[in-house]
């Protein structure tokens, strides 16, 4: 058996970007910022960031759009998947990526300010079944899950 499994919790690099494939399904995607501070052997301390991308589909997809933007701090699970396709100029390209499928918003709603307390910490938003999404309803603030 094999396992292929990502779970990060970073800060979004970018608003995310959410289009509409030909048949009508809905994607996002934006890029996460996790950060490791460390000492190496001469004291000296040091930082890295890395960027991870993401990729959302469907319902999950639409949430990230209408709730999340730049420097939200969030949680995510996915698989880690490369792409592959060809440039104009001839050459190979690959992207690797997360498609997200659970996603837990840690900061409070866009612009309020408030962040989750011990009282009610967040919660997992449930994409529901991963089937072709192709209703343009809004999405209500009652119907998410926080």
């Amino acid at each position: 058996m094999d396992l292929n499994r990502a779970s990060i919790l970073g800060r979004l690099t970018r608003d995310p970007e959410v289009r509409t494939t030909p048949n009508g399904r809905n994607v996002a995607s934006f890029a996460v910022a996790t950060g490791r501070i460390w000492t190496d052997q001469s004291g000296v301390k040091q930082e890295r960031t890395e960027f991870h991308n993401c990729v959302l589909w469907g319902k999950l997809a639409d949430i990230a759009g209408q709730y999340l933007s730049k420097g939200r701090r969030v949680y995510i699970e996915g698989r880690i998947e490369t792409r592959s396709w060809d440039a104009q100029d001839g050459s190979k390209r690959y992207r690797t990526e997360i498609v997200v499928d659970n996603l837990i918003m840690l900061d409070g709603p866009k612009g309020s300010g408030v962040a989750p307390s011990q009282d009610n910490p967040p919660t997992p938003i449930d994409p529901g079944p991963q089937t072709p999404d192709v209703g343009t309803d809004e999405i209500k603030v009652e119907d998410i899950p926080f």
